[in-house]
């Protein structure tokens, strides 16, 4: 195995590279490994969102095989691993639906995946052909509208910005934060923890197994899409009737997915004895961030998934994508074991049915029925391509101007390195592994990722 350094700039991406020395150690290096291995790697990956496959779907079947190999199959581009998937309708779903809208179905005698067999399904099974080892796990924006205090699968209505938007809400009928918007009498929690268990069974028969789920995305934003609010004390009283579910099934539950940057609003949950026995992980996404580091020191028996990297305004632009790189970096080093990117595909522009214009990995024209991979895709590939499940992440110490990386050693005793040079001009940088020196220059304004072969110095 040969040391590798592949560089992404603005106008090439993933671009081999040759100049990249290890010898042994001699004098002070810019970066170098503290003793000790944080946590472990389980994945990267992205969300299955109905408007992805729509989008794709426009490709013919060679360019779309194309798109899923790139992003899924392992050894060729990122190899996507680790994914995520919605239980009923999202905010990129062609519209509204549940499993389940027969208002007072407790027994869910009507409950009906079918819609899914045009979008999530084949979605899923043309990235699990390129990726057969894919894990999935599922979380749901909205409970079926009767199980919910408002009647609405909405918690907002339509502000300024979105005039040409409309979810029908009235206004008596928005959510507000802090509050429970899902009826928690015993027999909506009981019919709702049943529905978990009815999506598991579906989607195992369909030949797609789901190996976790969270109880609710962003359980404190009422949107103008399908959302639904939860307090801390309501989300442990539903937790208490989709364990017992979930065991049955061999199911995960994290609990998640937390969007604001308070670990009390995980920690008031986890206090409840009956809701923490079955819990196994934290989901946290957006404003949480400002979360997970407390939440990782609070809570070492539980891993944590960076569950939704924020979306961007559709520009798909280099100035995003540099940002999506501090967030990345940010997460790992923080303790998460799993970093999800959001939409895989979209229309040029990333509208969603309810007027949000969002980044995505790839890029569909609905004209010329062509495709792109874009910025933020090559910045996940940095880290996804070569970084393995089951990894751990290194802490590293820096000089000063030289803390820009994360750093990972493989199962197979490789080492990755992946780092921005965020300046003008190229910077050398001399990084320090045992007894060896990995010394490379860095172009400016570029991402970089070294692969580091286990063995002596040459």
């Amino acid at each position: 195995m040969e040391a590798t350094w592949i560089v992404t700039t603005q106008d090439a991406a993933w671009q081999a590279r040759d100049g990249l020395t290890v010898t042994a150690v001699t004098g002070v290096p810019d970066v170098m490994v503290k003793a000790g291995a944080q946590q472990r790697i389980e994945g990267f990956g992205a969300c299955f969102n109905e408007l992805g496959w729509t989008s794709l779907a426009l490709l013919d079947d060679a360019g779309r095989d194309a798109v899923l190999r790139e992003l899924f199959a392992p050894g060729v581009g990122a190899g996507l691993s680790l994914c995520r998937m919605p239980v009923g309708a999202n905010d990129f779903s062609r519209d509204w639906y549940s499993y389940d809208e027969t208002p007072g179905d407790f027994g869910l005698d009507h409950f009906d995946v079918g819609n899914d067999l045009d979008t999530l399904v084949p979605f899923i099974r043309a990235a699990r052909a390129q990726q057969p080892g894919l894990r999935l796990w599922a979380s749901p924006w909205s409970p079926p509208t009767w199980m919910k205090t408002n009647g609405h699968y909405a918690g907002a209505m339509p502000g300024p910005a979105s005039d040409d938007v409309e979810n029908g809400l009235r206004p008596e009928q928005a959510g507000t934060e802090g509050t429970d918007m899902f009826r928690l009498d015993d027999a909506h929690l009981r019919s709702y923890a049943a529905y978990f268990g009815r999506f598991v069974d579906a989607y195992r028969q369909l030949g797609i197994p789901i190996e976790m789920v969270m109880p609710q995305n962003e359980f404190n934003s009422p949107q103008v899409f399908p959302s639904c609010t939860w307090s801390p004390a309501g989300l442990a009283r539903f937790l208490a009737h989709l364990g017992p579910e979930m065991a049955a099934r061999g199911v995960e539950i994290f609990l998640g997915t937390l969007e604001r940057g308070d670990d009390r609003l995980l920690g008031d949950v986890l206090a409840d004895p009956a809701a923490a026995a079955y819990v196994t992980g934290l989901g946290v996404q957006w404003e949480g961030k400002k979360a997970v580091g407390a939440l990782h020191r609070l809570y070492p028996r539980l891993r944590i998934y960076q569950t939704e990297q924020e979306c961007g305004d559709g520009r798909n632009d280099w100035r995003y994508a540099r940002y999506a790189w501090t967030l990345m970096r940010h997460y790992l080093r923080n303790g998460t074991n799993a970093y999800l990117y959001w939409n895989i595909s979209l229309l040029d522009g990333g509208r969603s049915r309810w007027g949000w214009t969002q980044n995505s990995l790839v890029v569909v024209d609905p004209d010329t029925r062509g495709y792109r991979f874009t910025y933020d895709y090559q910045v996940l590939k940095h880290v996804a391509a070569h970084v393995r499940p089951g990894a751990r992440v290194l802490d590293t110490w820096s000089l000063a101007g030289y803390d820009n990386q994360l750093m990972f050693a493989n199962p197979d005793g490789s080492t990755v390195i992946v780092a921005q040079n965020d300046l003008g001009e190229d910077l050398p940088v001399r990084y320090r592994l045992g007894d060896r020196m990995i010394s490379a220059v860095l172009p400016a304004d570029s991402f970089n990722t070294l692969v580091v072969p286990p063995g002596r110095t040459r």
